[in-house]
């Protein structure tokens, strides 16, 4: 358990100082120190860092800093992208 805590309040940290992506601290944590399959860590980095994604984009949406219609056509381009891999490399 104190891993799992040691884990994220590093990647918190090191991600608030250097404003680095959480992805980038947590799944080399999650495939060393966890001991977690890659595929895995990937998914569950993922699922940490949806919260602060969600209340950013809520906060900047207030501020009226979203672009929201390259931002829809991005996001909906990475879904189709990502739909259609994950069709091919099952």
């Amino acid at each position: 358990m104190w891993k799992k805590i040691l884990v994220g309040l590093v990647a918190g940290l090191i991600s608030g100082l250097f404003t680095a992506g959480g992805g980038l601290i947590l799944v080399p944590a999650f495939l060393y120190t966890l001991k977690m399959e890659p595929k895995k860590a990937r998914a569950t980095s993922i699922f940490c860092i949806l919260p602060m994604v969600i209340a950013t984009a809520i906060f900047y949406g207030k501020s009226q800093f979203i672009h929201w219609e390259i931002g829809l056509l991005c996001a909906v381009g990475g879904i189709i992208r990502r739909t259609s891999r994950s069709k091919t490399f099952k």
